[in-house]
C-alpha cells in the first residue's frame, strides 16, 4: 500500500471515528433530555425535596460523561452542539444550586397558558405538564386539567422559600390563572367531563392562591440571586461575553443614546403632523395587513434576506385583534404606525422555519431548555427594527423613527430592572417604577400589566431583560465582524441568509459557528 493510499485510509478512519463520537453526543442528549425532565407519579410530575435531591446527585454523572467525550476531528457545529448540552446542564445545576423555582417561585405552578408564545419555549421556568389551550386537544387539555389539584397539593409542601417579590407576584399569577379557566369553563360548557374538570382545576387554583395570601406575610425575603450567581449564570448558562458590571454600563448607554436620539428626530420631525393611534376595526384591519404586505415586498426587494413561501402567513396569522383601549405599551407604538412592530415580529418567522425547514441538528431542532436562545431570538427580533430603519424601511414613515427610540429606551430601562433586581438593590416595585418613568412619553403605564408583567420574568429568568439589547448588540458586532471578513464579497443578504441557518442558539456560539472563532 502506497503512502498515499494508507493516509487515505487512515483520514477515513478518523473520520469515521469523529462520527462515532458525535453519534454518541446526540445519544447522550437525548437521555439527558429524558432525565432532566422530572418523573411523573400519577400523571403529575414530581418536584419534591426527595425527587429533586435524586435529581441533583445524579447531574453530575451526566456532565462527567460529557466533560470526557473527545471532541478531537469534529466540525465547528458539532462542537457548537457540544457547547449547547453543556449550557442545557450547566442550566440544570443552576437550578437546583440558585434558583430553585420549585421550592422558591408560586408561578412555577401555573399550568394554564391561553395563547401561543412568540418563543421557542415558553418564557421562564414553569412545571412540567402546561396546558396550551390555543392547540392542545381535547384529551391533554382534560389531563392537564385533572393534574392541577394534584400538583398545587404538592406545591404546598414544596415552597419553603422566602422570595418575598416572587411569592407576591404568584399570587397575581394564580388569579389570572383562575380568570383563565373561568373563560375555559365558558367554551367548554358542551363537554360536561371537561367542564367538570375545568370547575376541579379552577376551585383548586382559587384555594391554592388563598392559601398563598395566608403565607405572603412570612415570605418577605429578597428574590435576586445576587451579582456573583448572575455573573456565572451568564457565563455557563446564557453563554453571554460579558458580566453584571459590563451589561450595566451598555444598558445606561443605550438608555441614553437611545433618548437623545429620539430627541433629534422630533426636532427633524416638528412641521410633521402627530403620530395618532387606530381608531376602529377597519382601520386597522387595512393598516396592518397593508403593513405586513409593505414589510415583505421590502426584504425581498431590497434583497434583505430569502423570502422563503411561510414567512408572510407566519406574520400575518400572528397580528391580533383590534382593541379600543386602554393601550399597553406595544400598542402604543402599534397602533402609530403598524409597519414598525413587524420587524419584531421576526419571531414569528423564526417559529415557521423551525417547522418548515427544521434544523439538521437533532440537538438544535427542538427549543433548548432554560430559554438559552433568548439572545438569538429575542436579541435578532429587536436588532430587526433598528437595523431595517437604517436599511432604509422606514424612508416614507419618518415618524415610525421616533418609535425605534422609544422602543430601544423602554428595553435598555426594563433591562436595569432585570440587573437591580438580581443584584438586590432594587424591589420588583421599584424595577415597575424606573421603568416606567425612564420610557419616553409616559407609554408604560404603572397601572398596566406590562411593566409588572415583564419584570416578573426578568426576576424569574435571570437575564432574560438583558438579552434584547445585549443579543440586539452581538448581532451587529458579528456582522461588521462579516463584512470585514469577506470585503467585497458581503452582502446583507448573505449574511442573514447564514445567520438564521445556525439556528435558535446564543449569540456566541453562532459567532463560533460563523466565524470559527470561540470568545472565551
Amino acid at each position: 500500500m502506497t503512502w498515499l493510499a494508507l493516509s487515505v485510509v487512515l483520514l477515513a478512519g478518523t473520520q469515521a471515528s469523529a462520527q462515532q463520537r458525535y453519534d454518541d453526543l446526540v445519544a447522550l442528549f437525548r437521555e439527558w433530555r429524558d432525565f432532566q425532565r422530572p418523573r411523573l407519579v400519577d400523571g403529575v410530575p414530581d418536584y419534591t425535596a426527595g425527587a429533586m435531591a435524586a435529581q441533583q446527585r445524579e447531574l453530575p454523572a451526566f456532565q462527567r460523561r460529557l466533560a470526557a467525550m473527545d471532541t478531537t476531528g469534529w466540525s465547528v457545529p458539532q462542537r457548537v452542539d457540544w457547547a449547547l448540552v453543556r449550557a442545557e446542564m450547566n442550566g440544570l445545576d443552576f437550578d437546583h444550586r440558585v434558583l430553585k423555582p420549585w421550592a422558591r417561585d408560586p408561578t412555577f405552578y401555573v399550568t394554564v397558558f391561553p395563547s401561543q408564545s412568540d418563543q421557542p419555549a415558553r418564557e421562564g421556568h414553569y412545571a412540567r405538564g402546561g396546558i396550551e389551550i390555543w392547540k392542545d386537544r381535547d384529551e391533554e387539555i382534560g389531563a392537564g386539567l385533572r393534574a392541577i389539584p394534584r400538583l398545587l397539593d404538592q406545591a404546598r409542601g414544596n415552597l419553603v422559600g422566602n422570595a418575598g417579590d416572587l411569592w407576591s407576584l404568584g399570587i397575581r399569577r394564580m388569579r389570572a390563572q383562575s380568570g383563565d379557566l373561568e373563560a375555559l369553563a365558558q367554551r367548554l360548557a358542551g363537554n360536561a367531563a371537561l367542564a367538570a374538570d375545568v370547575r376541579r382545576g379552577r376551585e383548586a387554583t382559587d384555594q391554592f392562591r388563598g392559601w398563598l395570601e395566608s403565607q405572603a406575610a412570612s415570605r418577605t425575603g429578597p428574590s435576586g440571586i445576587g451579582v456573583e450567581h448572575y455573573d456565572w449564570y451568564l457565563e455557563n448558562v446564557e453563554l453571554v461575553p460579558y458580566r453584571w458590571q459590563d451589561i450595566v454600563t451598555l444598558m445606561r448607554r443605550e438608555l441614553a443614546r437611545s433618548v437623545a436620539a429620539l430627541k433629534l428626530e422630533e426636532e427633524r420631525n416638528r412641521g410633521l403632523p402627530p403620530h395618532e393611534p387606530v381608531t376602529s376595526h377597519a382601520e386597522w384591519e387595512r393598516r396592518f395587513n397593508a403593513a405586513v404586505s409593505e414589510y415583505v415586498a421590502f426584504l425581498r426587494d431590497r434583497q434583505i434576506l430569502t423570502v422563503q413561501d411561510y414567512m408572510e402567513p407566519a406574520l400575518r396569522e400572528r397580528l391580533g385583534r383590534f382593541s379600543p383601549g386602554p393601550r399597553e405599551f406595544f400598542n402604543e407604538v402599534n397602533y402609530r404606525d403598524p409597519i414598525v412592530m413587524r420587524t419584531h415580529d421576526f419571531h414569528w418567522i423564526d417559529l415557521a422555519r423551525m417547522t418548515a425547514d427544521p434544523h439538521p441538528s437533532v440537538i438544535r431542532r427542538g427549543p433548548l431548555r432554560y430559554n438559552i436562545f433568548i439572545t438569538r431570538t429575542e436579541g435578532f427580533a429587536t436588532a430587526m427594527e433598528e437595523m431595517m430603519m437604517h436599511a432604509g424601511f422606514l424612508d416614507t414613515h419618518p415618524r415610525g423613527r421616533e418609535l425605534i427610540y422609544i422602543l430601544v429606551a423602554q428595553r435598555a430601562a426594563r433591562a436595569l430592572g432585570d440587573l437591580m433586581m438580581h443584584a438586590n438593590r432594587w424591589t420588583l416595585e421599584q424595577a415597575a417604577q424606573f421603568t416606567a418613568s425612564q420610557t419616553p412619553r409616559n407609554w408604560l403605564r404603572l397601572d398596566g400589566n406590562t411593566v409588572w408583567g415583564e419584570q416578573h420574568l426578568y426576576l424569574r429568568q435571570p437575564a432574560y431583560g438583558i438579552s434584547y439589547l445585549g443579543g440586539k448588540m452581538e448581532i451587529e458586532r458579528l456582522l461588521a465582524d462579516r463584512a470585514r471578513e469577506q470585503g467585497q464579497a458581503f452582502t446583507l443578504k448573505r449574511f442573514m441568509d447564514e445567520f438564521t441557518a445556525v439556528g435558535m442558539i446564543p449569540m456566541s456560539l453562532a459567532r463560533w459557528e460563523l466565524t470559527g472563532q470561540m470568545e472565551r
